[in-house]
């Protein structure tokens, strides 16, 4: 990934990508060619992983060679020329595209045991329902369907090597163009990517 200095990412990139759950892009190489599937995954920073699972029938788990690349995606939106005050003193300005990214590079490790399987299952659920007032648990579930879903997945996680991440947040404007990036992103309700840019420019990157 190209990162100019002024994109540098902070030190915890994906662990700030990854503080609210979402899904990733699991991009792998494979004998018939490049294939890729999009799923919710959970980091383990202190394993330095990231799980996730794919259906069994999916035969990027078997047919994935080497190493396997995951793209993370934060807050990201147009950005218009006419929010600019530069625009007004001299016109040469261009549209734009502000967002966050995160390449993470790994080994792909697969997961059959139904142990690991419920487990995994079980934590990415508590993830993504633990803030909802009557939360769901895979216990609500009868226990012969819990079985054979578990039985129709297969665990994937990937042992993180390396990571390259873009925090491209009009770090390269002045503080007026800035100005008018916030408020034309808050107008066109892109809150989440005129937040990242506030908290860039204020230095509250995590």
């Amino acid at each position: 990934m190209y990162v100019p200095a002024h994109f540098a990412a902070p030190d915890d990139a994906v662990a700030q990508l990854l503080a609210a759950p979402g899904a990733v892009d699991l991009v792998s190489s494979t004998p018939a060619g490049l294939t890729a599937t999009t799923l919710p995954v959970l980091h383990d920073p202190q394993a330095g992983t990231l799980s996730g699972h794919l259906a069994r029938n999916n035969p990027q788990w078997r047919d994935t060679v080497g190493e396997v690349l995951v793209i993370v995606r934060g807050p990201d939106a147009y950005v218009s020329p006419s929010w600019y005050a530069t625009k007004a003193e001299h016109g040469r300005v261009v549209p734009t595209w502000d967002y966050v990214l995160a390449h993470v590079h790994g080994e792909l490790v697969v997961h059959e045991d139904p142990g690991w399987l419920a487990a995994h299952v079980g934590r990415l659920t508590a993830a993504h329902e633990g803030h909802r007032a009557e939360p769901w648990a895979v216990t609500d579930a009868p226990e012969r369907f819990v079985t054979g879903q578990l039985r129709a997945i297969v665990g994937v996680e990937v042992r993180i090597s390396r990571v390259e991440a873009k925090w491209k947040l009009s770090q390269n404007r002045s503080a007026a163009d800035v100005d008018g990036v916030v408020g034309g992103l808050l107008a066109d309700g892109e809150a989440a990517t005129a937040a990242a840019v506030q908290a860039v420019r204020t230095g509250d990157r995590g």
